[in-house]
């Protein structure tokens, strides 16, 4: 048998047992979100409907009262013994439940919680579209708000 043929069919028999381990134990482990008590979600009282046009929906707002790197990577390193999270703190990025772009507290730990890459990623994008929709009108700065707050509570 040539070196391709066996390393085909040892690709194959991967493959199958992948697969088989995947039928045998059942779903993935379930996703990491944020807790309703530790993390309920903390609104920033300088954002609301009638400032959003001088806050959030101005180019670089959020960049002002972003919090220091130093004091996020000290809060992550204990949430993430709060929580029970193990691996390296660089698996995680200190997110906003209620993101700056839609008027969440700056600087509050319950507004703070140890988001899991690549699920951070993917919220950071749906933050966005949410903060596009509040600032052309399609949607209500709660109503955003609202949305974010089930999403990163559900493993959605």
């Amino acid at each position: 048998m040539t070196t391709y043929r066996l390393l085909l069919a040892a690709g194959l028999a991967l493959a199958v047992l992948a697969l088989s381990l995947r039928l045998l134990h059942g779903r993935a482990a379930p996703a990491v979100v944020a807790d309703p008590l530790r993390t309920p979600g903390v609104l920033n009282p300088d954002v609301t409907q009638a400032t959003i046009a001088a806050t959030i929906c101005r180019g670089g707002w959020t960049r002002t009262i972003r919090p220091p790197t130093e004091y996020t990577d000290a809060l992550k390193r204990r949430q993430l013994r709060q929580y029970g999270l193990a691996g390296p703190a660089s698996a995680y990025q200190e997110d906003h439940l209620i993101s700056l772009e839609l008027g969440g507290h700056p600087t509050d730990p319950r507004n703070l919680w140890p988001e899991p890459y690549p699920r951070a990623a993917r919220v950071d994008v749906v933050e966005n579209e949410l903060n596009a929709r509040v600032c052309n009108g399609s949607l209500s700065l709660v109503g955003a708000q609202e949305q974010e707050s089930a999403l990163k509570h559900s493993d959605g």
